[in-house]
């Protein structure tokens, strides 16, 4: 891989480039939204272009069958259901899948779109990113798993099924280990907002919808809910957790390759030359469907030589029954022939000895009848045993080594668990996003006591009296309150902790409130500016809260009355 350190993507509204840093890009966590034709999909080609450039590979999710553009300039194995993919793979490839990207630098395209059975290219998904998971444990190599459409699987409103959680994990864990993944999607109001909060990189193209508006006031700033809207193609708003600089309007360039995801035109369409892969490449993943062929034909095979079995069964069994019938009645016309009191006596004696020799061919047939029936019982019996024991112990493979597997994830899950509560504040520190209007302090980049000795002076307490969070209840309140927890990602015991520090010292400013209240910078973010809606705070400079003047009176009020 190249020592590469960052890649151009674009330029700022200054007509500055804006670089991005290739380690944050490979291992963090990447949203980029907007709508329709706003440039996201764009955005994404362009960030993968250059990571290809410099020689790191990427798995990308192609929920729409628009990336194989790539291949005009990069080698890339391009997987899925359909005939124009490099090969057409299925679950039993997962493994083989993650240790080509990962342990090989293949970089790969996961074409979803041509499988009709969405619960197989669900399936697929899941394999892959699982082994991605397992193996970057022990290799900690920088890999970036491209999602496309991710509301598909981690929605907002509705259940998330074993993929979704596999990546928000992945999302969470993934970057101790080296594995990041980038998020794209149309609708950011659709996203699991825990996905979104998450991110410590991400990228707003222009949204128009009054839901997806709104998430971006929540997690930038009110003032961005209008803004986002007037943003041109290819324009979008970039926040980082690794500068020190507010949200920067950017340019992105337009991808140097194929695009496969432009709106069909009148013009003729034409499809250019795409670099091919490696053949033992090809070959070997072919073995893989090869094989699982090969094992569905033998089954196949044995299924059909057990039927004709069963037929051959159901004639000797008739035709034994038939003997049966005619040695019966042979034995029972000898006994009445060799009666006392039968016409015996009337049958010559060579007729008697005939009759006598037929019945003991009958039987001696009978006999060899029911030899070969036992004989065909127990080769019937050996080959269903084979069968049984082919399937049974391919099953049970399958089983333990997916068990062995889920063991070993749940073993340094639970090992990571006893580290995890010990840096969970530093994590939480380490993923806040940059906030407009914001400086270090808001962001996280300097701890409350690093504030200067002006900004302590500025503050302006109630009163030296004890400041209780029960004066924050009431119906003069309570409505506003659960309004803006319920906008944000706090409660509204933190809204009623935070109010109450601000009453107590003043003016401050989100990092330092959210350090009293133990709660990330981002969420409280989201929090104060919810409050700052509903009327309850006020901004009086560019980077501090404090309380609105009605509530400031209310408060003042109480407190005179106590």
């Amino acid at each position: 891989m190249s020592d590469q350190r960052e890649i151009l993507v674009g330029e700022t509204a200054d007509r500055e480039e804006l670089h991005l840093p290739v380690v944050e890009l490979l291992t963090g966590r990447g949203f980029i939204t907007g709508k329709s034709g706003s440039g996201k999909s764009n955005t994404a080609s362009v960030i993968a272009e250059e990571l290809l450039e410099a020689g790191f590979p990427l798995l990308i999710v192609d929920t729409d069958g628009e990336y194989y553009g790539l291949k005009e300039e990069y080698e890339m194995l391009h997987a899925g259901a359909d005939e124009e993919c490099d090969i057409q793979i299925g679950p039993e490839h997962a493994e083989q899948m993650a240790s080509l990207a990962l342990e090989e630098n293949v970089p790969v395209i996961l074409d979803v779109s041509g499988y009709l059975d969405s619960d197989v290219a669900d399936e697929l998904l899941r394999k892959i990113a699982r082994q991605l998971f397992i193996k970057e444990k022990k290799l900690k190599k920088p890999f970036l798993l491209v999602v496309e459409e991710v509301h598909e699987y981690i929605p907002e409103g509705g259940g998330v099924g074993e993929t979704g959680n596999l990546l928000i994990k992945i999302s969470k864990r993934g970057r101790k280990h080296g594995l990041g993944i980038l998020g794209i999607s149309q609708r950011p109001a659709d996203v699991k907002k825990d996905f979104i909060t998450q991110a410590n990189w991400l990228v707003w193209h222009r949204l128009t919808w009054d839901n997806d508006t709104k998430v971006v006031g929540r997690i930038i700033d009110t003032e961005y809910s209008e803004l986002v809207s007037e943003l041109n193609d290819g324009q979008a708003f970039v926040q980082t957790d690794w500068t020190e600089v507010d949200v920067r309007k950017v340019q992105f360039r337009r991808k140097r390759t194929f695009d496969a995801g432009a709106t069909p035109g009148l013009d003729d369409f034409e499809r250019p030359e795409l670099k091919s892969v490696s053949d033992t490449l090809v070959g070997d993943l072919q073995d893989i469907s090869e094989r699982k062929q090969r094992e569905e034909d033998r089954i196949l095979e044995l299924e059909n030589e057990l039927e004709k079995k069963e037929k051959r069964i159901e004639t000797l069994e008739a035709d034994l029954e038939s003997a049966r019938d005619v040695s019966s009645a042979a034995k029972q016309m000898a006994d009445a022939l060799m009666g006392p009191n039968t016409v015996q006596t009337q049958l010559p004696e060579d007729e008697q000895r005939r009759l006598h020799d037929e019945i003991l061919e009958l039987e001696a047939d009978r006999d060899e009848l029911e030899a070969e029936l036992e004989d065909r019982d127990e080769r019937i019996e050996t080959l269903e045993a084979k069968l049984a024991s082919r399937t049974d112990a391919m099953e049970r493979l399958r089983e333990e080594n997916e068990q062995l597997r889920e063991r070993v994830a749940n073993f340094e899950t639970a090992q990571e668990a006893a580290t995890e509560a010990a840096s969970e504040s530093a994590t939480e520190s380490e993923s806040a996003i940059i906030q407009a209007g914001g400086d270090e302090l808001d962001f996280g980049y300097m701890s409350a006591s690093e504030t200067s000795e002006t900004d302590t002076e500025d503050r302006s307490p109630i009163t030296t009296a004890t400041v209780h969070e029960e004066w924050f209840e009431g119906e003069w309140i309570d409505d506003r309150l659960e309004r803006a927890a319920e906008q944000s990602q706090c409660t509204v015991a933190t809204a009623r902790n935070a109010l109450a520090v601000l009453a107590r010292d003043g003016a401050l400013e989100s990092a330092a409130i959210a350090e009293e209240v133990a709660r990330s910078t981002v969420a409280v973010q989201g929090l104060l500016s919810e409050l700052r809606t509903e009327g309850i705070l006020d901004r009086p400079t560019e980077r501090t809260y404090t309380l609105d003047d009605d509530i400031r009176s209310e408060l003042e009020t109480m407190v005179s009355t106590e």
